[in-house]
Order: C-alpha cells, then structure tokens, then sequence
C-alpha cells in the first residue's frame, strides 16, 4: 500500500473535485475552464496574476506542448496556495515559493493516483518514455518525477514494515 504525501493527497482530491479522474481530462484547458481561470499567453515568462480578485495565468508564448503544461501547473500553484504579489515579498520568502510551486507542477503535472494505475516497478528509459508520453512532459521531467515516485515507494516499505 502506498501513503500518501500531503501534497499528493491535496492534488488527488483537488483533481478529483473537479472531476478529473483519468489521463483524458489532463491538461491545462480543461482545468482552467473548470476553474474559470483565463489563460492567455505573452512574450514574457509565464506568471499567475489576481486582477480585481479574479485569477489569470500568462503562458510564455511559443512553448512545447510538455513545457506549457509544466509552466501552467507551476503557475497554478501560486493561484491555489499563494496569495499576494509575490514580487512585495523578502527573496528568501519568494525563493521559498518558487521551490514549492516547482514540487506542486511534479505533482500535479503526473499525479501519484494516476503513476500507481501504471504499475512502474523501475527505473528504465522504457519507463521514462512511458510517463513522458502519457503526461506530455519533458524527458528530464519524466525522469526526475519517476525517481520522486520510485523513491517515496521505496521509503514507504522500510517505514512501514511491520
């Protein structure tokens, strides 16, 4: 049996509130629209930005498919847990931000209740492939997401033998 993380406890019910429960309803269209976030995109780096109370997320224009799905779930954390304009806060808390943002786009770019439907047992390029195509991110993002999995996995038997 697998043990949940906070985080990926929090993205398994926020996915599943809005319905999406498969890897056909994946992606940043459809969560967007089920959250009524707009999305538009623009020459500058991607952002998130409230305007009178109501969340956008600016995409960089002329991304790959696999790094505008990783730039919209970064981006989406900073609408779902952040709040404020990040760029009024010390560095050190903005640095702090950011590397929580990065954790939550692994998380909810290939989600743990959807990695555990694929039974990945180890850590091969035939499984990096596998998680890239099936979740539309980059190899090295593939890569580095199966060893988060591979490793929590791994802790979980030692921890939890009986």
């Amino acid at each position: 049996m697998y043990y949940y993380t906070h985080l990926e406890d929090y993205i398994t019910h926020f996915y599943r509130q809005l319905g999406i429960t498969d890897l056909s309803l994946l992606s940043f269209q459809e969560i967007a629209a089920r959250l009524g976030i707009k999305v538009f995109y623009w020459s500058e780096r991607s952002q998130a930005l409230f305007i009178e109370g109501r969340a956008y997320i600016f995409l960089e224009e002329n991304l790959s498919p696999e790094k505008e799905w990783q730039d919209f779930c970064h981006e989406l954390c900073h609408v779902l847990l952040h709040s404020g304009n990040q760029f009024d806060l010390p560095p050190l808390f903005q640095k702090y931000q950011e590397s929580k943002a990065n954790n939550f786009m692994y998380h909810a770019c290939v989600p743990t209740f959807l990695l555990e439907r694929m039974e990945l047992y180890d850590f091969t390029n035939k499984e990096i492939v596998k998680i890239q195509q099936n979740f539309c991110v980059e190899p090295e993002f593939a890569k580095n997401r199966l060893i988060q999995f591979l490793n929590n996995k791994q802790n979980q038997l030692y921890r939890y033998q009986d």
